[in-house]
């Protein structure tokens, strides 16, 4: 059996295998809302072969959003509309298959237009709202400074992470995982790059995740003993003066003390992206070391595409997980065409079982 396809225990969350597809915006929402784009988006990804199916970053408040159009689980209609998509996702995936919701708030960098339409900060007549963040220190030249968090808009920020893990448990998700990462509010805490306070919440590590480690505390009970609890973590800024990977497997040993189950590691993007060393695989080192020296099971990210890849990351050791974005969207089945190539056996829909290998035979003709 093939590493990538031998089952793995993900805290209470048996997987089925090691693929894992990653959350991915779609920017395709209603207030928050699931949409009509929600009902095939999801079930298409379910049936593609992955143990475990991560919906995109999900936001806790309203103006938590990156855009007007992403995901969010703040409000009833947020919860009645994902809680649909799941169930119609849930009724065509093969037996077994999980799914997860990645919780987010964008802080600095939300108020923007979709990738389409430029992916700018939001005109005056387009709907803006003000941003938070740690400290009032622009995304970019040209974005508008956040507003930075007080102890009561730090509240309220716990208490909507909190909210939203509740309303995840109740549409019967299995798995919450925590965006500290990609620029994001969690991630603007644990950034000195973008953390400038002197208070309990900036300045030493410690300080800087604190914000995380509270919104884990509160999380993990309110999930049960059924639902695994992840963290999508940053390991490095890819920015001197940024987040140390030192710093960022000694916060993965505190969150393994506090009941997370698994961390994602991933880096980049407190800034515009420069000098990140984008190709093949090129986090997966991330995910060794957190794994090595934190003691805590990993999902590798980035630019991870072909079977034989994710394999060797898998049977090497160097991850327990390994999760693709694109490579999903460009082949919904991805996870039939790993099967094929690496020899495993994988549960079709019935509708689509006439379909087994038939990409091997597929080859196979075009090699002969």
């Amino acid at each position: 059996m093939p590493a990538l396809f031998t089952p793995f225990d993900l805290g209470p969350v048996r997987l089925s295998n090691r693929i894992v597809v990653s959350p991915m915006c779609q920017y395709s929402a209603d207030d928050g809302s699931a949409s009509d784009w929600h009902l095939q988006h999801l079930p298409a990804l379910g049936m593609g072969g992955a143990a475990l199916v991560m919906t995109e970053a999900t936001h806790v408040e309203r103006r938590g959003r990156i855009t007007h159009g992403c995901l969010g689980l703040y409000s009833d209609a947020n919860e009645a509309a994902l809680a649909c998509a799941l169930a119609v996702a849930r009724r065509f995936a093969p037996e077994g298959t999980r799914f997860g919701v990645q919780l987010a708030h964008s802080g600095r960098k939300g108020s923007i237009s979709r990738p389409w339409e430029g992916g700018r900060p939001l005109a005056a007549d387009a709907d803006p709202w003000t941003t938070v963040a740690p400290s009032a220190v622009p995304f970019a030249e040209g974005w508008p400074a956040p507003e930075a968090l007080d102890e009561v808009g730090i509240g309220r920020i716990v208490d909507a992470f909190a909210q939203a893990a509740e309303r995840a448990v109740r549409i019967g998700f299995d798995v919450v995982e925590l965006h500290a990462g990609h620029g994001y509010l969690l991630h603007q805490f644990l950034s000195p790059i973008s953390n400038r306070r002197d208070d309990a919440w900036g300045g030493s590590p410690e300080n800087r995740s604190r914000l995380l480690r509270a919104i884990a505390a509160r999380v993990r009970p309110l999930l049960g003993d059924r639902v695994a609890l992840g963290v999508r973590l940053t390991t490095t800024d890819w920015q001197e003066g940024g987040v140390d990977t030192a710093d960022a497997v000694a916060w993965a040993r505190e969150l393994k003390a506090a009941g997370v189950d698994y961390v994602d590691a991933t880096g980049g993007f407190v800034v515009p992206p420069s000098g990140i060393p984008f190709s093949p695989g090129y986090q997966v080192h991330l995910a060794e070391r957190v794994r090595r020296e934190a003691g805590i099971a990993t999902r590798a990210v980035g630019g991870i595409a072909s079977p034989a890849q994710a394999e060797a990351i898998v049977a090497e050791g160097r991850a327990d997980l390994v999760a693709l974005a694109t490579a999903f969207l460009a082949d919904p089945r991805w996870g039939w065409r790993a099967a094929d190539e690496l020899g495993a056996t994988l549960s079709y829909p019935p509708p689509y079982a006439r379909a087994k290998g038939v990409r091997a035979s597929a080859r196979e003709g075009a090699v002969r």
